[in-house]
């Protein structure tokens, strides 16, 4: 399977081919949220009902519009993204934020494993 990974210049052409039928390897959900404790839970809640921590929850990001939690201030760049989270969104945010979307606040430096990507886009899938 063919990995894309947007960074810089090369957002709008990883969205687009992976709009074009190329997939991301399939992750693992269980390993994904050790990542997601490790690297996202400082900032982020991921359960049921959960609230803002220092970033928004991240229960049901998946099919979401990007900047769209009542009670969070998102910056200008997440709110008037125009986009909803889906997979190739998260592989493309995530390891970069600031540089796919300039203008947003989250000052993670983004993670780079290609392997904990995968996985920890799919255990942010599995929270519904």
């Amino acid at each position: 399977m063919v990995r894309l990974l947007a960074l810089a210049r090369g957002g709008a052409a990883a969205l687009a081919a992976a709009s074009a039928g190329q997939a991301f390897a399939a992750g693992d959900a269980g390993r994904g949220h050790a990542v997601f404790a490790t690297q996202c839970s400082i900032c982020h809640s991921s359960n049921k009902g959960g609230g803002v921590v220092l970033g928004p929850p991240l229960y049901g990001v998946v099919g979401r519009k990007a900047g769209s939690v009542a009670g969070f201030s998102y910056s200008g760049a997440m709110k008037n993204a125009g986009f909803t989270w889906d997979s190739a969104h998260l592989h493309a945010y995530l390891p970069a934020p600031r540089t796919y979307l300039p203008g947003v606040r989250m000052t993670y430096p983004g993670l780079k494993d290609p392997a904990q990507l995968d996985d920890l886009v799919a255990y942010l899938q599995s929270l519904r």
